[in-house]
């Protein structure tokens, strides 16, 4: 019952069929007790922290906060709880008619589930059983006692200082969170870059930014082994085969998520897995007819919008099949400042799979009014297109760059020529104006091609 059950249960039971959730930990997963609410709050008292210590940016005197590290994670378990009693309240939802039943569940058959003794049988099975945070196997790593996303927001006393193990998303927003907030971090991330699924010359800008405030970034480490002592963790590895060590209070790992499937029993009735997640189709369908899934659980794009979306079209389908079909545009953002959102294709996967009718187009925020007001200048928009200039990819780093992004999604999902987006008068002064000048600017450039015709226009005598 975490992003993919609450919305499909709630859905289901507003369609007015008969409903029951099984959940064996919290009600609302990883987004609410591990994952988008308690990060997206601490996120938010280190921006406030930030303000404080670069005032004078603003004309204002700049002072350094005094941060009480154990106040602010209790502010985030506060957040977290006062959802977990509205929004996310298992009362809300059986106030809808949905079953709620608390323990663990396997399945029994196509049309049965078992939970602690008890059977439901029932005409369609959605399995919306989510991930939890991969384990490398670094020798000495088991027992240092090492955080992850889903203890870090449990412990009592926040460190001091932190080694993170990976570059992706999580790491990343804490690794700059954590810093704003006076602790001392170190990234170390196996590739070349971080956050190597978005586009690279947008990563830098943010990758620069980390650099500025202190976030000590490692790339292409090999990681060897790590040890502990009463005081100190160390991760012990190699940067192009030199020996090097990174010593500090804790040891957070984030290198990706592994699906929830063990315990369910899906071997025994037939349905197929993989590494990612249970093997679906476009309809969310497993092997089995009657076996849904959704989520992190099948392993397609794991944020909670789309599993979301996931598990409302998975419960459409089962009651009306063949309309259940899923996006494959599944926009996104990391959360850090600038914030660096995805959409569609970056530009190397788009001339891989188009060639030279790609073009990609750029637009830096060092010209937007607002950006400069706000002293937010360092950010960039990229615009990817195709053949007769639709757009086939959005991508920005940008203050609010998760709020930008969807006006992109819209047109890529309309299949809209960039150009279009001109035509939209945007609200002055805003960031998101700036996509109107970008896209304006790519209508004179195609305009300037006419010049030569007008020129001619000119010297046609008139009557």
């Amino acid at each position: 019952m975490g992003s993919g059950g609450m919305v499909a249960s709630e859905f289901a039971a507003r369609l007015g069929l008969k409903v029951a959730v099984v959940e064996r930990h919290r009600v609302g997963g990883d987004c609410l007790w591990t994952g988008c609410v308690p990060s997206k709050a601490l996120l938010a008292s280190a921006k406030v922290a930030h303000h404080a210590r670069t005032a004078d940016a603003f004309g204002l005197r700049a002072v350094e906060p005094e941060i009480d590290l154990a106040e602010v994670w209790r502010r985030i378990r506060s957040i977290r709880e006062r959802i977990a009693a509205s929004d996310d309240d298992p009362a809300r939802f059986s106030a809808l008619g949905v079953e709620v039943c608390l323990g663990d569940a396997t399945i029994a058959g196509p049309h049965e589930v078992r939970v602690d003794g008890r059977v439901l049988r029932t005409r369609f099975i959605l399995l919306c059983t989510g991930s939890r945070p991969a384990e490398p196997d670094i020798p000495g790593l088991a027992d240092t006692r090492f955080l992850t996303s889903e203890s870090l927001f449990e412990i009592e006393r926040p460190p001091q200082s932190i080694v993170m193990i990976g570059g992706g998303p999580i790491a990343i927003e804490m690794a700059q969170g954590m810093r704003r907030l006076g602790i001392e971090v170190v990234v170390l991330q196996k590739g070349d870059a971080i956050l190597p699924r978005d586009e690279p010359e947008l990563v830098s800008v943010l990758q620069n930014r980390l650099a500025a405030e202190g976030v000590a970034l490692h790339l292409e480490v090999e990681t060897a082994h790590v040890t502990s002592d009463a005081q100190r963790k160390t991760v012990f590895g190699t940067i192009d085969g030199a020996p090097m060590s990174w010593s500090a209070e804790e040891v957070l790992v984030a290198v990706g998520r592994k699906p929830n499937l063990e315990s369910l029993g899906l071997e025994s009735v037939g349905v197929e897995t993989s590494p990612r997640g249970v093997v679906v189709d476009d309809r969310m369908r497993s092997t089995v007819p009657s076996i849904y899934v959704a989520g992190d659980a099948a392993g397609r794009y794991l944020f909670t919008h789309s599993a979301g979306h996931e598990a409302v079209r998975a419960v459409r389908d089962m009651f009306f099949p063949g309309r259940g079909r899923v996006s494959s545009l599944v926009p996104w953002c990391t959360f850090t400042d600038p914030e660096l959102a995805h959409a569609g294709l970056t530009e190397s996967e788009a001339r891989e799979r188009y060639g030279d009718v790609v073009r990609a187009h750029t637009f830096d925020l060092a010209h937007s009014d607002r950006a400069r007001a706000d002293g937010t200048e360092e950010a960039l928009i990229k615009v990817v297109t195709g053949r007769r200039g639709r757009l086939l990819g959005a991508h920005v780093v940008a203050a609010a760059a998760g709020e930008m992004i969807h006006e992109y999604a819209l047109a890529i999902n309309e299949g809209l020529k960039f150009t279009r987006l001109a035509n939209l008068i945007h609200v002055y002064p805003t960031l998101s104006s700036s996509t109107g000048q970008l896209a304006a600017e790519v209508v004179f450039d195609e305009v300037s091609r006419y010049r030569a015709l007008v020129a001619l226009w000119k010297r046609v005598p008139r009557r």
